[in-house]
């Protein structure tokens, strides 16, 4: 390796290494600016698709998934508040708050659908069995 090396770079330029860090580690040396100089070029040269930051669901999707979330947390609410887990107060304030934040999601669907009619709820895995 190190009889290659003249051709390739100046003398002094190996005379240099030769010195700094020693002749058995030149191939090391050379190994690491070469590794650099490919994680340079594989971080700026290359171009990410435009499919990959793409958004996997759309905002009506998210909006319906929360809308879900929170009727199933108002069920779940009364449940545990039927089953004595919950004092009136906190039950009351709780409900207030869920009440309010599915009014405002379902008030962004009606936005984004550009309709005020309501979007059917998916029925959840249960209901579906019970109904069978």
């Amino acid at each position: 390796m190190i009889a290659i090396l003249p051709t390739l770079i100046p003398s002094a330029a190996i005379l240099w290494l030769q010195s700094t860090i020693g002749e058995n580690n030149i191939p090391v040396a050379f190994a690491c600016a070469a590794l650099a100089a490919a994680v340079i070029v594989f971080i700026f040269a290359i171009n990410p698709d435009p499919n990959d930051s793409a958004p996997h669901r759309s905002q009506l999707d998210q909006l319906l998934e929360r809308r879900d979330a929170i009727y199933e947390n108002l069920r779940d609410l009364k449940f545990e508040f039927r089953a004595g887990k919950f004092a009136q107060k906190d039950y009351d304030e709780t409900r207030q708050s869920l009440e309010t934040e599915a009014a405002m999601v379902i008030a962004q669907i009606e936005q984004a659908t550009l309709s005020p009619s309501l979007i059917a709820r998916r029925a959840p895995a249960s209901t579906e069995k019970a109904a069978r």
